[in-house]
């Protein structure tokens, strides 16, 4: 497919991001089919309404789009769930949000659930002493898993299922917390690189800001995505692209000009992250066992079987 329409610029006539021309892709026909997507899983499951963790990112933010587009903004409900070390412009990006697309929102401050356990100001939490100096990756995973508690939680009391938020790129090379931002009830972007993403939601008419702003989880001041992992997500993205879609091998993207020491630690990547991927294996003890012989694909929406 090929991109539907030119990339946006910013004043000085630049364009907000890069789109590798192999990732271009007809935001049309993407929209329509997640659209069906988001529809289809809703009617299935045998609900109308969708809840989703709002960062002020361009993942959540392309997201709340989507939804709005498939189903109606009345139906979704964006939760805001800043912790007390998160950047005021994040807060400020997913409002914004909010406001242009009219939908319920909810603001959950998580620092009390958060300090709660790991401490705070040299005081121990309930984790105690052990994780006072807790690294700052493991305190972001911490967050996210009690931003994914609080979203589960809402979800009861709005009546909607969970969307997922983690695109393609994140998902391939595990840049993601298991029960934390990779949890959901389904994913309108997991088949979407990041660069796709950003095309996505220029089409779709998300912030500018929120567009060209660097990627980030926004789980410690100035983390950004590309500088904690070491990458550009443009390159990043070919790489797995070439790996992953069009099955590549790791020397025929080295003599098509990528950096062989770069291929090998995203084939390493990718790799050692299967299991975030997969449901959890089960050791096999009976006849059928579920999720190994004892296993059906989702029930499509109009199909018979209950």
């Amino acid at each position: 497919m090929t991109a539907a329409r030119p990339l946006p610029v910013d004043a000085a006539g630049r364009p907000l991001f890069e789109l590798p021309d192999e990732l271009a892709i007809d935001t049309d026909v993407a929209r329509r089919v997640i659209a069906g997507f988001i529809r289809g899983q809703l009617r299935q499951a045998g609900f109308e309404r969708c809840v989703l963790a709002l960062s002020g990112g361009i993942d959540s933010g392309l997201v709340a789009y989507l939804v709005a587009e498939a189903i109606g903004a009345d139906k979704l409900l964006c939760v805001l769930m800043p912790y007390r070390a998160s950047s005021p412009a994040s807060r400020a990006d997913a409002e914004a949000i909010v406001t242009d697309l009219g939908c319920h929102s909810e603001l959950v401050e998580i620092t009390a659930m958060v300090d709660g356990y790991l401490g705070r100001d040299g005081e121990p939490g309930a984790g105690g002493e052990a994780v006072l100096d807790a690294s700052p990756v493991r305190r972001g995973n911490f967050m996210a898993r009690a931003r994914m508690a609080v979203i589960y939680d809402r979800s009861v009391t709005f009546g909607g299922l969970v969307v997922g938020t983690s695109n393609k790129t994140e998902s391939l090379i595990g840049y993601t917390t298991l029960f934390g931002d990779n949890a959901c009830a389904f994913n309108p972007i997991g088949d979407l690189y990041k660069s796709q993403v950003r095309q996505m939601a220029a089409a779709m008419g998300v912030p500018t800001q929120v567009i060209a702003k660097a990627p980030s989880a926004d789980l410690w001041p100035d983390q950004t995505d590309e500088d904690e992992g070491a990458f550009s997500y443009p390159l990043l993205d070919r790489i797995l692209y070439w790996r992953i879609d069009r099955r590549r091998s790791i020397d025929e993207l080295v003599e098509m000009g990528f950096d062989r020491e770069l291929v090998e630690r995203v084939e390493r990547l990718v790799a050692t992250s299967e299991f975030k991927r997969q449901v959890p294996p089960v050791a096999k003890l009976g006849p059928r066992t579920a999720g190994v012989d004892y296993l059906y694909p989702r029930r499509r929406p109009g199909s018979a079987r209950s």
